[in-house]
């Protein structure tokens, strides 16, 4: 987990794994999602990735490119901003 500090001033935590399911055993769970939810506020966006559970270091990295683009402002704190990268292969 990392957190963004949107250029509005907003805190954006930003979360990436395996999220839990109470229906599927966690041993069976390899779908990675991107979840973005302000500090102490609402959840703004979830999205699945094409990465596996086990691509530790490129979750890292994928996090460390959107908490840059959120700084930045050139991303979106947004499911739609997020697909793109989310689908992309690492």
């Amino acid at each position: 987990m990392m957190t963004a500090a949107l250029p509005d001033g907003r805190s954006v935590r930003v979360w990436i794994g395996v999220p839990e399911d109470s229906y599927i055993a966690k041993r069976d769970l390899d779908t990675v999602d991107i979840e973005l939810t302000l500090i102490g506020g609402n959840h703004l966006a979830a999205v699945n990735t094409v990465l596996e559970a086990d691509q530790v270091s490129e979750a890292r990295a994928l996090a460390r490119e959107i908490v840059a683009g959120l700084e930045s402002g050139d991303l979106e704190p947004t499911a739609a901003a997020l697909e793109p990268l989310a689908d992309q292969p690492r």
